[in-house]
């Protein structure tokens, strides 16, 4: 017996609505053609030498002066700076608000793509609840399979509360999609954090 399917043909999804879903990921991801996995990840890491000393500083007075409560409180004040010092630091480009339209099953917003001439970022931002944050993102990285130019295997994304950070990725040949068990915290794991974001874009 075949099950019926999770998504209506008839419908339009955008990427945000797959976060209200109360449907398993899993099953919804499996609808779109693509296996979710959880995993330790061994995500790219960049060796050479970095000073995030002032942004750190710059981040913990920050935070100290706002009410982070809101989502858009957390993308000012904490997701932005860390985006931007990661875009200067490599000469990558900060997409903000990025319209994609692959199908009606895949379309929306994406709050923030890095892109460089080896790789790109999806950062998906959230004010809390990160593994539906966590869904929404894996939609978008398969709509990006489809979307961009580049011929790299692995397609990188992130979700994020602007405090604590979650990576996933995209293997594009196996069509899979594999969730990282481990956290990041800003500002404690900044460096941590960087050089992740680093190795990432510029494809280490």
């Amino acid at each position: 017996m075949t099950r019926p399917p999770i998504l209506n043909l008839q419908e339009s999804y955008t990427f945000s609505r797959y976060a209200e879903l109360t449907f398993d990921p899993e099953d919804i991801l499996t609808e779109l053609g693509f296996r979710l996995e959880k995993s330790a990840l061994a995500l790219p890491q960049f060796s050479g030498n970095l000073d995030c000393r002032a942004l750190k500083e710059r981040l913990e007075q920050d935070v100290l002066c706002v009410d982070l409560t809101s989502e858009i409180a957390r993308r000012e004040v904490l997701i932005a700076p860390t985006l931007l010092e990661v875009c200067r630091l490599s000469g990558s480009k900060l997409k903000i608000e990025y319209p994609m339209m692959v199908n009606n099953f895949l379309k929306g917003t994406l709050d923030y793509l890095v892109i460089s001439q080896t790789n790109l970022l999806v950062v998906e931002a959230k004010n809390a609840d990160m593994p539906r944050g966590m869904t929404q993102l894996a939609v978008e990285l398969i709509a990006m399979d489809s979307w961009t130019n580049l011929e790299v295997p692995y397609l990188y994304g992130a979700v994020t509360t602007g405090d604590i950070w979650k990576f996933a990725l995209l293997q594009r040949e196996q069509k899979s999609i594999h969730v990282d068990i481990n956290l990041y915290r800003v500002p404690a794991d900044l460096e941590s954090l960087l050089r992740m974001l680093l190795g990432i874009i510029q494809g280490v």
